[in-house]
């Protein structure tokens, strides 16, 4: 069940998670102003605030910033992986194999690949989640390796 802000009530404690489980968002439509409206905030590029001029580049057109990227993933990995005491990242690795563009409609899929209890601080331990975020077609435009600390249930 979501509340308004579409994140789920059910959370997911250590002791719920284990290998090979998946988890998958809703999804959501990029648009060219919210790209642009980002890269003038954030990542002020060529081919991240003009089409015409993203032409003559790499991208070959309007391409939204890696960053916008990760924080559309953020906000769906939000509201599709309810882990008790929220999504705290300990590192990890990040790759965009391909742009993410306008009208692209993202949802991100979310695979648990390991589960391990911390050996110092018995109330949590490390999950390591591979999350792709994926356009319309299933093509992945970011992928995601991030070690997350959960918390294990108190009591």
């Amino acid at each position: 069940m979501a509340d308004s802000s579409g994140v789920t009530n059910n959370r997911v404690y250590l002791e719920d998670l284990s290998e090979g489980m998946v988890y998958e968002s809703p999804e959501l439509e990029l648009r060219a102003a919210q790209i642009q409206a980002f890269a003038r905030e954030f990542d002020p590029q060529p081919f991240h605030l003009d089409d015409v001029a993203a032409r003559g580049t790499l991208f070959g057109g309007l391409a939204a910033s890696g960053w916008h990227t990760a924080a559309v993933t953020m906000k769906l990995l939000v509201q599709s992986l309810p882990l008790a005491g929220g999504i705290i990242g300990a590192g990890g690795e990040l790759a965009w194999p391909r742009p993410t563009r306008s009208g692209d409609v993202l949802r991100v899929v979310s695979t648990i690949l390991s589960v391990v209890p911390s050996k110092s601080k018995p109330d949590r331990g490390i999950v390591t989640v591979q999350s792709e975020t994926r356009n319309q077609h299933g093509d992945v435009c970011q992928r995601l390796v991030i070690r997350l600390v959960v918390f294990r249930r108190v009591g």
